[in-house]
């Protein structure tokens, strides 16, 4: 799978980002580009104008690591943007064998796994690939993200949820950073997984029906997922402002486990009280509603 659209845009939207004044570079006259020249990105990575413009019309198979360190500091690149860019660099040299065929669309999670956010009753909890589809999750995160649930249609997949259903600008409290978050894990994602059918079926289906997705995915950002705070506007229990954590786990084809919390006292743990007592008496009355088979 050739990426090489993928490498040049990255690397141009980059190289657009960082001004003279940014690089210690001397500014003469109009300048016509809205960042850094070619010959001036060449000049701070030590190569040639030639082979850098080689590197940003999407060649980079074979690069050294020496080469992309320089060029990842000329382009004043983050620790995420560094790791995207040594993603693009390995996906464009040749495939591994047996890489070419789809990968596995959702990875079976381990039942131990399973166990584990089950034993989690009073914080939501789920398990979560890199195409952000909820895998599994305990019955306080399904009630968290009820109005997600309530959607088929999203299948569980909280960027459809976020680009597709209009209660998502209402639940997330903060839907520009959540949705500019999701789009930059998928770009991560999409940069790791070339041979990933699904992820660029899923990419397609939101570049198509959302122009949201579509202007943010042209930006080339990129984003990882780890530690921070989220607020939510629940339509039972009202706002929620929770912490998560993101866990990768080892040896498991991208799977995180996502746990949200709120620090004591607060009313934010309120209010996740309220959620499982009202998880509680849904499941209940789902139950009393089910025929019985005996």
């Amino acid at each position: 799978m050739d990426n090489r659209d993928k490498i040049s845009a990255f690397l141009r939207s980059r190289r657009d980002k960082i001004t003279p004044e940014q690089a210690g570079l001397p500014v003469y006259g109009q300048r016509r580009v809205p960042g850094l020249r070619r010959g001036e990105i060449a000049m701070l990575a030590g190569v040639s104008v030639e082979y850098y413009t080689r590197l940003e019309r999407g060649n980079l198979r074979g690069v050294s690591d020496s080469v992309l360190n320089a060029l990842a500091q000329a382009l004043r690149l983050d620790d995420i943007e560094r790791m995207h860019l040594y993603d693009l660099a390995r996906a464009a040299g040749p495939a591994p064998h047996g890489q070419a065929r789809q990968r596995e669309s959702r990875p079976v999670l381990r039942p131990s796994m399973a166990r584990i956010i089950e034993g989690m009753p009073q914080l939501p909890a789920f398990v979560k690939n890199d195409r952000l589809d909820t895998l599994a999750a305990n019955p306080l995160g399904r009630a968290l993200f009820s109005p997600m649930y309530a959607d088929p249609t999203c299948q569980a997949n909280s960027a459809r949820f976020a680009f597709l259903n209009p209660e998502a600008r209402q639940f997330y409290v903060d839907w520009k950073r959540v949705a500019h978050g999701a789009v930059g894990v998928l770009r991560i994602a999409a940069g790791k997984n070339p041979y990933d059918r699904e992820l660029s079926n899923l990419i397609g289906e939101l570049c198509t029906r959302s122009d949201a997705f579509r202007v943010l995915w042209g930006s080339h950002d990129v984003h990882v997922f780890r530690e921070g705070t989220k607020r939510l506007r629940h339509p039972v229990v009202g706002e929620l402002e929770l912490e998560h954590e993101s866990l990768a786990l080892p040896d498991e084809n991208g799977l995180s486990v996502v746990v949200y919390s709120a620090p004591p006292g607060s009313a934010a743990e309120d209010g996740l009280k309220l959620l499982a007592s009202w998880s509680a008496t849904a499941g209940q009355e789902q139950d009393a509603d089910t025929p019985s088979t005996h």
